[in-house]
């Protein structure tokens, strides 16, 4: 379809709508939103210049995206209920569909409109809550409510696809799924539009051209500002996406807008000096990362108020991050999509990792200072929990948003979810990240502090398998060498207190180093034979003695059979110096008017479950002592918790 060109209502001026499916265009002389109808093009009203932001996207950019060519026709700029702004861009693609491209805090996220049958049973903008899954959009990849909000349009420029109204408001809901999906349900209209995507690394894009060196020339002048309070100098570390800034020389925070500084208020309270220094530079997952801001939390329990601080950090690549410190323990904190959290009460599943409930509470801002991405406020609160799953926690943050006289009663239904997910780290991590030393020691174990000993569970686990498969293989291939076999009968004898004694035909070699095993073998019937036995070496008369029984009984009680005993009976004794031995038995025996028949057996090197017993509990001290530190250090970490597994139950 060819250029539509007309004369701009407002000014006259040349407006050109290049794609056939734009809706609206900003005119480029006096910033009209012009858009056109079935007859005549409409003035909606005038828009504010767009805010330089340092976004690596411009319009008229080219880019490919899953294949298919794209052109970014225009962008808006848009406000957040909490005082924040982000960008939408707005690519026409080469197969006739529309794509926003929104941005915010360095992350983008493309959607398309998405036609469902189930529209119809989405849940009106007031029954949402934060965090619901909303099936009705996608039930392969459940999406659920991470932010619910009123935005207004507050600058654009280029071609858009719908109807901008400039100064309007219209209400969203953006969903997150699992593996980093994205949805925005518009409400503006009856049913509500539905947009669903991915969020997608900047190279994911396939963008061809770089910014305009004027763009980059007024986003490096928007580092140079002074504070409109005391006129001191400020430097923005982050100007790109500063909202807030607090003054280094008289203690104002400001508001960073339109490129401009405005003044807020006196922070109060006493003023706590950073650990780190803002400006400060440090080694992270192989990023270089600035402290460019500084929070100081709290939290009360039981009239007793406990704080934290927060330092964020920035690199221009990899976004925002957070240090945080709390009783001179350190994490390193980065955000993750509401949608990958499965939230289940008191425990939530990331990764497929289950991390268990630590606290809940609210959280206070205390002290801020240098810049931040959102709106702070010295006071405000949000409502917090964390998870722990050493090394790990993560963290959830609702913050709700009261709806002001005069503003849309929706308004008390806005707010967002956030979870982020922290990893320990060591002091000394934190001091070679810095290059710094003398950061205080810490006293207390962290929430998600790894136990630093868990390599001895580990090898220990390794040589109980180890030992158990020996074990195993020298039960089975064990030598079992026999050494002499005899069988006897002896004769009845006058008395229950007579003996009766035997000696081996012959003797039999043992050799040194090596166990004795004697089985005796008895064909007794209820009844019982009682062996005294030596081994006994002729060339130095070493004599090795040993006694063994063998009983055998059965029978039936309340109708139930039993048995006791056995016809056979073995003994193992230590090896003896190598030589020939004779064997000698004298055995007694309870029916003693007849003969008994008795067969003796001796076997040497044969493998005793009991020796392999005896080195897997004497490879298990140490663990065991180690357990029961481990069991201490447990109890530690959760001390501070309300849901500690150590508490009682009364």
């Amino acid at each position: 379809m060819s250029p539509i060109q007309a004369g701009c209502p407002a000014c006259g001026a040349p407006v050109t709508f290049k794609i056939g499916s734009s809706i609206v265009t900003v005119c480029e002389f006096c910033n009209s939103v012009v858009a056109r109808g079935d007859r005549a093009f409409e003035d909606l009203g005038k828009i504010a210049d767009l805010v330089e932001t340092g976004s690596p996207l411009e319009i008229g950019m080219r880019g490919v995206y899953r294949g298919t060519p794209f052109e970014i026709m225009g962008r808006a700029q848009l406000g957040h209920q909490m005082g924040g702004m982000w960008d939408e861009w707005y690519a026409a693609f080469a197969d006739g569909r529309w794509g926003w491209i929104a941005e915010a805090q360095g992350r983008f996220f493309i959607t398309f409109q998405h036609e469902t049958r189930e529209q119809s049973l989405i849940p009106p903008f007031e029954m949402l809550a934060l965090g619901q899954p909303v099936a009705a959009i996608s039930r392969a990849a459940p999406l659920v409510v991470a932010e619910k909000g009123v935005a207004r349009p507050l600058a654009a420029k280029g071609e858009i696809p719908y109807k901008l109204i400039p100064g309007a408001e219209y209400v969203y809901a953006d969903l997150s799924g699992p593996r980093g999906e994205f949805a925005t349900i518009d409400y503006s209209e009856i049913p509500p539009l539905v947009f669903t995507g991915q969020e997608a690394a900047l190279p994911e894009l396939g963008i061809i051209g770089r910014p305009t060196e004027e763009r980059e020339a007024r986003r490096v002048s928007a580092q140079q500002l002074s504070c409109p309070q005391c006129a001191g100098p400020l430097e923005l570390r982050a100007p790109d996406q500063a909202e807030r800034v607090t003054c280094p020389n008289c203690g104002s925070l400001l508001d960073v807008s339109q490129g401009k500084l405005q003044f807020l208020k006196i922070l109060e309270g006493g003023r706590v000096r950073p650990i780190i220094p803002i400006g400060a530079v440090g080694d992270f997952s192989g990023a270089r990362m600035m402290v460019i801001g500084f929070v100081q939390r709290s939290v009360e329990f039981e009239g007793i108020r406990y704080f934290w601080e927060e330092y964020l950090l920035y690199n221009p690549d990899a976004g925002f991050r957070w240090l945080v410190r709390s009783d001179d323990n350190w994490n390193f904190v980065q955000p993750v999509p509401p949608g990958s959290v499965l939230d289940e009460g008191k425990s939530v599943v990331f990764g497929n990792k289950r991390f268990k409930l630590y606290q809940d509470a609210t959280g206070r801002c205390e002290y801020v200072e240098g810049e931040f991405y959102w709106k702070v406020e010295q006071g405000e609160q949000v409502r917090m929990a964390d998870y722990v799953s050493p090394p790990m926690m993560l963290s959830k943050e609702v913050s709700m948003m009261g709806g002001p006289q005069g503003q849309s009663s929706r308004m008390n239904y806005a707010g967002e979810i956030n979870w982020s997910l922290g990893v320990y780290l060591k002091r000394q991590d934190v001091e070679k990240a810095f290059r710094i030393e003398g950061l205080p020691a810490t006293s207390k174990i962290a929430p998600n502090q790894p136990f630093p000993h868990t390599k001895v569970f580990k090898y220990w686990g390794l040589l109980l398998l180890a030992t158990l498969a020996l074990g195993i293989i020298f039960l089975a291939i064990g030598s079992h060498k026999l050494v002499f076999t005899q069988s006897y009968t002896l004769d009845p004898v006058e008395s229950a207190e007579k003996t009766q004694t035997r000696f081996s035909d012959t003797q039999f070699e043992l050799r040194a180093n090596q166990n004795i095993k004697v089985m005796l073998t008895s064909p007794v019937d209820k009844s019982w034979v009682y062996v005294e036995g030596d081994l006994i070496n002729e060339e130095t008369g070493l004599v090795q003695a040993f006694s063994m029984p063998i009983e055998y009984y059965y029978g039936v009680d309340g109708g139930e059979s039993w048995t006791e005993g056995s016809q056979s009976s073995e003994m193992h004794l230590s090896a003896l110096p190598a030589g020939k031995y004779t064997l000698r038995l004298e055995a007694q025996w309870e029916r003693f008017q007849q003969p008994i028949a008795l067969t003796v057996r001796i076997e040497q090197g044969v493998p005793r479950v009991l020796h392999m017993f005896l080195v897997l509990l004497f490879i298990s001290i140490l663990p065991i002592f180690v357990g029961f530190y481990y069991f201490s250090f447990n109890k530690r970490r959760w001390a501070d918790s309300d849901y500690s597994p150590f508490q009682s139950s009364e």
